[in-house]
């Protein structure tokens, strides 16, 4: 009988409508969970072009509620110009009834001058007598985490996919060049046992030893690059590194080649720039760029190479400069970072095409990038770029 009672009491019908009480803290129970979810609102009149922003709405751009004006210029104004187009293609396509609701992602520019992402979603509440939209009410939610973690995965997918690229042709390259120290070296053994003159015989050997040079060789240079790709103790890449000592010390160390070349070499770094990053590895990087500049200079003026350091707000770039011989990048672009290429043009023998890739390869493990701009006749500049970061 009690509970009987109890439903009874508590019994609302159909047409039961609630009290102002009620009604009051229903809307009370939706503000305080707005808050507390972070999610800002938005109710726009059509008619009279006026738009609620909640102050939720506005904290996410870095305002106080009284500093952002109630009206949809002021939201619109502030979305970042690559994100317009489709800002405003998905808004009318619900207006105009193409898609049931609305909802876009797009930058804001914030009250710091930086930008966020912006989850935005509505959907027509109330339309006249003609079926035209009057009142559309939405939300707004910061994403611009999950949109930096979704870009940094990219990246890191990127990287994974590019690395492996060039795993899968180094692999190519040195399985290919391993076979063919082995096939030169059966036939000349072959050739050895088939020859019945000592002069013949010595000269096949000399053949062995040169082949001999040729495989130390291409396994040192496995060696190199797998010892860099196999890096797996963070704390290894994870030095603060002074680089203007760092480029004094390789200068220091090349001072006999640089005095025999007559080259001027300048370094320009600023003396309080630091990097995060094996020292050994950016060592071996300027070591590389700098001997490139040397060894390629132009014999028709006076050589010099500049180190020079470069800030932006998020990134440090070191550009390495010559008044070299020079690259044709229009033939040798997409090349100039892969095994055993050279494209200087030149005789040398001491030329194996491997020092970009290591150079590369020991960028890529720092974390940054490496690029490339040079003229035939007038010069080179390596640009290195590395994310400023703190240490771990």
């Amino acid at each position: 009988m009690k509970m009987l009672l109890e439903k009874l009491f508590n019994y609302k019908p159909n047409t039961y409508k609630k009290s102002k009480k009620e009604k009051s803290l229903d809307d009370l129970k939706w503000k305080i969970a707005l808050e507390n979810s972070e999610v800002g609102l938005w109710d726009y009149n059509v008619a009279s072009d006026y738009v609620f922003y909640s102050k939720e709405s506005k904290n996410i751009l870095g305002y106080k509620d009284h500093e952002l004006e109630n009206s949809a210029i002021e939201w619109n104004k502030r979305v970042h110009p690559e994100d317009l187009e489709s800002y405003f293609k998905d808004f009318n396509a619900h207006i105009n009834g193409d898609n049931e609701s609305y909802r876009n992602e797009h930058r804001v520019l914030c009250k710091d001058g930086t930008y966020k992402w912006v989850l935005d979603k509505g959907k027509i509440v109330e339309k006249d007598n003609n079926g035209k939209p009057t009142r559309i009410i939405g939300t707004h939610t910061d994403i611009t985490y999950r949109k930096q973690k979704t870009e940094q995965s990219d990246k890191y997918l990127q990287l994974v996919t590019t690395q492996n690229k060039r795993l899968h042709n180094f692999t190519h390259i040195v399985s290919h060049n391993l076979k063919t120290h082995i096939g030169n070296f059966k036939n000349i053994l072959e050739f050895y046992d088939q020859s019945n003159s000592e002069e013949e015989k010595a000269e096949l050997i000399e053949h062995l030893n040169t082949i001999s040079k040729s495989l130390t060789s291409t396994i040192i240079d496995l060696d190199d690059i797998i010892s860099i790709k196999s890096k797996s103790n963070v704390q290894e890449l994870n030095e603060r590194v002074n680089i203007y000592a760092c480029v004094e010390k390789i200068i220091d160390s090349l001072e006999i080649e640089i005095a025999h070349n007559e080259v001027a070499i300048y370094n320009s770094i600023r003396k309080d720039d630091f990097i995060i990053a094996n020292r050994s590895y950016l060592e071996s990087i300027i070591y590389n760029l700098i001997s490139n500049g040397l060894k390629y200079k132009s014999d028709k003026r006076k050589s010099k190479i500049i180190l020079q350091s470069i800030h932006s707000k998020n990134e440090l770039k070191i550009l390495v400069a010559d008044n070299g011989i020079g690259i044709d990048i229009d033939k040798y672009e997409n090349k100039l970072f892969e095994m055993y290429q050279t494209f200087h043009g030149t005789n040398r023998t001491d030329s194996r095409g491997v020092g970009l890739y290591i150079t590369k390869t020991q960028i890529e493990a720092l974390g940054g990038t490496i690029a490339v701009e040079s003229k035939l006749d007038e010069g080179t500049t390596f640009i290195l770029s590395f994310k400023k970061t703190k240490a771990l």
